[in-house]
């Protein structure tokens, strides 16, 4: 049975080729199905993939602001069974090809760039295969903070710290406990131990059981080559497929000195409370 589940902002939907769900769906041909989603992220879960399925992506905010939009898209790790491509006036262009393995790929496209279209490869057995994918909808900005190209690893500057400071789903003063780097995947794991949070957006640093200490992960490239020691720092940075994912992050002495010399000036974008 195909079932489906949507919270606020967040759409969850498993499909099969014997039941289609979704918050709107609707035959296309006879081997298309067409599924709608209103929702900013969420996953789309294709079990025993045949024929193809459309992806619409219909967020509930004004036709005009699609364009400042960008979609990522997340495969799971044991996707398979199609091939995931970019679709527009009839045109494919191959995202995710059936059978790539490449872990935690994200894969980033402009709204106005197409839709996605989702076609079930040739298989000898499908009750084995499963295709799904997490996506979400994000502003251009967002997206291109979190998928810097050019030097993801610099430092940031000043002005950009303050900025992240005020705009970032999480802001902590913390010190770096641990680091777990996954050569796999490319990435590290910085364990952090909280001494003060500012805002999170999600329950990512949480009090634990024993010592009564916040905790938390986040995680960066592992080309940033992070490594554990002494001293405070001050973590901003995103979430993303609902991992906490590194911005700025300074020496809490040099964020101390910034923001004591930008608001001397009143040019403090935001109150935070440095101390």
């Amino acid at each position: 049975m195909g079932t489906c589940r949507a919270i606020p902002k967040r759409c969850s939907c498993k499909y099969s080729n014997l039941t289609t769900c979704g918050l709107t769906h609707e035959s296309h041909k006879k081997d298309v199905e067409q599924v709608y989603l209103r929702c900013s992220e969420g996953s789309i879960e294709w079990m025993y993939p045949t024929g193809a399925l459309i992806v619409n992506l219909r967020p509930n905010t004004s036709p005009a602001s699609y364009k400042h939009l960008t979609v990522c898209i997340k495969p799971f790790k044991d996707s398979a069974g199609a091939n995931i491509y970019l679709e527009k006036t009839g045109e494919l262009k191959l995202l995710v090809r059936d059978g790539d393995r490449s872990p935690s790929k994200v894969y980033c496209f402009g709204y106005d760039q197409g839709g996605l279209f989702v076609e079930a490869t040739p298989q000898q057995d499908i009750s084995r295969k499963i295709t799904g994918f997490q996506y979400e909808l994000m502003n251009k900005g967002i997206a291109s903070d979190l998928h810097t190209v050019s030097a993801p690893c610099r430092p940031c500057s000043d002005t950009e710290v303050l900025l992240a400071v005020c705009t970032s789903d999480f802001v902590i003063r913390g010190s770096i406990r641990d680091v777990t780097n996954e050569e796999e995947e490319q990435e590290s794991i910085i364990h952090v131990g909280v001494n003060k949070l500012y805002r999170q957006k999600s329950k990512v640093f949480q009090l634990t059981g024993e010592s009564g200490n916040w905790r938390g992960q986040i995680k960066t490239l592992l080309e940033c080559g992070v490594r554990p020691g002494d001293g405070d720092f001050l973590f901003t940075g995103r979430m993303h497929f609902g991992e906490a994912r590194l911005g700025c992050a300074p020496r809490f002495k040099d964020f101390q000195r910034m923001y004591k010399e930008a608001k001397d000036k009143g040019l403090n974008p935001c109150e935070i409370g440095p101390d």
